[in-house]
């Protein structure tokens, strides 16, 4: 953030996230299915830590540029999503946006870990 000025935003949809955003299920709902009683999701946890690590001095994500960027991508195009799930959208968009994830690798970590789940 050079001269205090934010970067420009780049929210147009990526469409794995937008995928998730209109099929996926949030935690309150298969907390429901599952029976479990616990209000945070498992990867609540990993979601804090993962944005405490991105907040480090001289991190490709500064803190100060990530919350902006939650605040602006909740408010627009994961509006409709209800928090956590919403701020783990909105990280995931700015994390491929800046090239720190890319999104057919985190398409397949989603597969990996909806089959360990799904197995019987």
């Amino acid at each position: 953030m050079a001269d205090n000025k934010l970067p420009e935003l780049d929210s147009t949809p990526i469409p794995l996230l937008e995928k998730v955003r209109s099929e996926g299920r949030v935690w309150e709902d298969l907390c429901e299915q599952y029976g479990v009683d616990n209000p945070d999701p498992p990867w609540k946890e990993a979601l804090e830590g993962t944005c405490d690590a991105l907040s480090a001095e001289a991190c490709a994500l500064p803190l100060l540029e990530r919350r902006w960027e939650e605040d602006e991508l909740s408010d627009d195009l994961y509006a409709d999503v209800p928090y956590p799930e919403r701020q783990l959208l909105a990280l995931a968009h700015s994390m491929i946006r800046r090239g720190i994830l890319d999104e057919e690798e985190l398409a397949r970590r989603m597969e990996e870990v909806t089959r360990r789940l799904n197995r019987v």
